[in-house]
């Protein structure tokens, strides 16, 4: 069983405003279950998926705040699920993470973040409450 979260200073670290749902997509369990403790911890609420087609379903009828979409997986990579999104809901942020450096623009410019997994926590956490601050007008 795992220990109970820590608590928060929430002054050093402000919570997302209204608990804002984020959708993970990754088809790597370990990595989704890390991030979603991650972006509980922080005070996100997260719902993931395995594949791409699961997450467009989610995201098609969930109130997703935002995205973080893994480049890599089986089926459709997070580029084709990234376009696929943007024709749903096209002013839902979307962070593409990868283990590749230097993916191409055409891929890139399909999202709002683009940032490599070697990054780390506290810069996922940093770009995805920046991206939530700044996200397009509905």
């Amino acid at each position: 069983m795992a220990p109970a979260p820590l608590i928060q200073n929430t002054a050093a670290s402000p919570r997302p405003s209204a608990n804002a749902l984020v959708l993970c997509i990754d088809d790597e369990l370990i990595g989704l279950k890390v991030r979603k403790i991650l972006l509980e911890r922080a005070g996100y609420t997260v719902v993931s998926a395995l594949e791409g087609s699961e997450g467009i379903d989610i995201f098609a009828r969930e109130p997703v705040a935002a995205v973080v979409l893994d480049y890599a997986m089986p089926g459709m990579n997070g580029a084709q699920v990234a376009a696929r999104m943007r024709a749903i809901k096209p002013d839902v942020p979307i962070l593409l993470l990868s283990a590749y450096v230097g993916l191409p623009k055409e891929v890139t410019s399909l999202v709002d973040v683009y940032m490599t997994k070697g990054e780390g926590a506290p810069t996922l956490l940093k770009k995805l409450r920046t991206m939530l601050s700044v996200s397009r007008p509905s």
